[in-house]
């Protein structure tokens, strides 16, 4: 089945993914792009014919977005103030709505490393930001939702 952008839901939860609070939707979210990439070793080796080969090492992944520059908005001001507080932000990027079952995407304990305003003369202002899974007890996951919005790692 085709999934289009705008149905996409990027969720945060303030105190990262073991805090008891709900996820919330970041409403005010303009575009999102989530970067997944994995480190690689070479193991190239005589009898490869000629070919270098190499193997997946550590993966990483990076949330890039624009919000609407709105102070008033909750999912603003939390992004805002885990940038400046240096606090842990939980994310989860999801191809649909958590209530739907069998929408996809990537849940961590993130930080938010990019909190850029853009002033485009002929646009709203905006946040550029950019959030990265960081150190936690909680790491990395690729989920997906199950009936009654539960989470399971795929």
């Amino acid at each position: 089945m085709q999934k289009l952008g705008l149905n996409a839901v990027c969720y945060y939860k303030v105190g990262g993914i073991a805090s008891l609070t709900d996820w919330l939707p970041l409403n005010n979210l303009q575009n999102l792009t989530l970067s997944l990439e994995s480190g690689e070793a070479d193991v190239t080796t005589r009898g490869a014919n000629g070919w270098r080969l190499k193997v997946a090492t550590i993966k990483e992944a990076s949330i890039e977005g624009e919000l609407l520059y709105d102070t008033a908005d909750a999912g603003f001001t939390a992004i805002r103030n885990a940038f400046f507080g240096n606090l842990l932000i939980g994310i989860l990027a999801l191809d649909g709505q958590i209530t739907e079952v069998g929408n996809e995407g990537l849940r961590c304990d993130a930080s938010v490393l990019s909190f850029s305003r853009d002033e485009s003369l002929e646009e709203a202002l905006s946040a550029k930001i950019k959030i990265s899974p960081t150190y936690s007890t909680s790491p990395p996951q690729w989920v997906r939702t199950a009936a009654g919005g539960t989470l399971v790692v795929v």
